[in-house]
């Protein structure tokens, strides 16, 4: 029996790449879009399959209305893939608090949105994939990306903590955490004519700089990641998180090895506030 999927940002993207491979393998759809009319060749392809539905995933009211929609139309809902999302590329003095706030709304209450429609039909179910598209992003620290990081660092504490809830009820959910991938993104996060302010050109200018060379030439083809995303969904014990990309691994290594060493170059101080600890407060490491 072929499972039903419903992904956000169906429309382009990495999204489009997830949708078409999901159809070729012979499941059912609810593809959700801001514009669904980008859909048509799709509808066209495989009109038994796939219900095109206009969706702003702000929305909590319409994210529950597509979750039912696609239950109506195909009588389950198997996997949910958490796609839509965008980011913008400017220092955090310089991003307006509306953008600010947009930019979270959609990564990130997107993403609770439609975990909160669909998780009740797949505990009623008693199965069902929970598939979150986020970033190497939200584990690292970028100049330029306040909004868009924090969002996707809140997508991976939130996914984490959900996947402990509902494993226990048959269902699994998985963070995927791609680096680069050829899928325009770059291209939109520089998409704005806000000069970069002098006092922040060495950091978030110099970024705008690389984002402009690996424009077009990112490391990851969303084809292959769309292909990993169906094999997630179908195995039976998913990775909590999975990096995705060579380039993800490059960035993330010496992050994390930073991290564990000025943990415990910090160790003394960690435990010195412990009630059964002993003696004063130790000295600060110096470096």
């Amino acid at each position: 029996m072929s499972n039903v999927w419903l992904i956000t940002g169906s429309a382009a993207g990495l999204g489009r790449n997830i949708a078409e491979a999901v159809l070729a393998s012979g499941d059912r759809l609810l593809a959700a879009a801001r514009n669904i009319q980008r859909l048509d060749d799709l509808v066209e392809r495989y009109p038994s399959q796939i219900l095109p539905f206009e969706l702003d995933v702000t929305d909590s009211a319409a994210a529950k209305a597509a979750v039912q929609a696609a239950v109506d139309k195909f009588g389950r809902l198997d996997v949910l893939v958490n796609n839509a999302g965008f980011g913008h590329m400017l220092p955090f003095e310089q991003t307006e608090e509306a953008a600010f706030r947009t930019e979270f709304e959609t990564n990130f209450f997107g993403v609770v949105n439609l975990c909160r429609a669909a998780v009740p039909v797949m505990r009623e179910q008693g199965a069902g994939r929970i598939i979150q598209i986020s970033s190497v992003g939200g584990r690292l620290a970028t100049p330029g990306m306040t909004a868009y990081q924090s969002a996707k660092w809140a997508v991976g504490g939130f996914s984490d903590v959900l996947a402990t809830e509902v494993k226990p009820l048959g269902i699994h959910v998985t963070t995927l955490e791609p680096g680069g991938m050829r899928t325009h993104w770059a291209v939109r996060a520089r998409g704005h004519d806000t000069p970069v302010m002098p006092a922040y050109e060495a950091s978030v200018g110099m970024m705008f700089g690389v984002l402009r060379k690996i424009a077009g030439n990112e490391n990851a083809d969303p084809d292959r990641v769309a292909q990993v995303v169906l094999k997630v969904a179908a195995h039976p014990q998913p990775p909590l998180r999975l990096l995705l990309g060579s380039d993800a691994l490059k960035y993330l290594t010496p992050v994390e090895a930073d991290r564990a060493d000025t943990a415990e170059r910090w160790k003394s101080i960690s435990t010195s506030v412990d009630v059964d600890a002993s003696g004063p407060v130790p000295p600060l490491p110096q470096h």
